[in-house]
């Protein structure tokens, strides 16, 4: 079957239309559109190597686990740390790093704070310098990168949320970082 523009339709855009055709309700007085059938061609004599490479390129789906959501900080915990009553049980300063430098801290941090049991954490990113960037170079990275990271599915088993920090925690240029348990996320 050819498309308006020429184009050769596939079996899977044929499908895909019908799909799409059978969600849509037809105007009044208008009956649904339906693409006309491909025209079937007699299948090719099975050849022992197009078995195989047909059998090849079979792929098996794998269900890779699903990262669990970020929650967010709580209003009582965010009062307390606010008001000084509770504090964060650890703090990493990624100050003068480079991104991969800053990353590879940033997860080991994590790793080895959540084993230790920390529940909260200080992540120290900086504002970025204050003057013009200069070209090529950008201000505040780390600052912009660590929530990227954070939210990423290789830190969601340790994160269970961030948030930025209280002004004299280093407001936005630190966030609390609050750990899972051990044993609230596994395979």
């Amino acid at each position: 079957m050819r498309s308006r523009r020429g184009k050769t339709l596939t079996e899977t855009d044929i499908a895909l239309w019908r799909q799409v055709a059978r969600s849509v309700k037809p105007l009044p007085g208008r009956a649904p559109i339906e693409p006309e059938p491909a025209p079937q061609t007699p299948p090719a004599p099975a050849t022992e190597t197009a078995v195989l490479i047909a059998a090849a390129s079979v792929t098996v789906p794998k269900t890779l686990p699903v990262a669990p959501p970020l929650a967010p900080i709580e209003r009582r915990l965010r009062t307390q740390l606010r008001r000084g009553q509770q504090g964060v049980e650890a703090v990493i300063d990624l100050h003068g790093m480079r991104q991969d430098e800053a990353h590879l801290a940033l997860r080991g941090f994590l790793r080895r704070e959540q084993s230790r049991g920390t529940r909260l954490t200080l992540v120290v990113t900086g504002k970025g310098g204050a003057g013009p960037s200069l070209f090529g170079e950008e201000r505040g990275v780390l600052r912009r990168m660590v929530p990227h990271w954070l939210r990423l599915s290789e830190l969601r088993s340790l994160v269970l949320g961030f948030e930025e920090a209280e002004q004299r925690h280093g407001g936005s240029g630190a966030l609390y970082v609050r750990l899972r348990r051990l044993k609230e996320y596994g395979p």
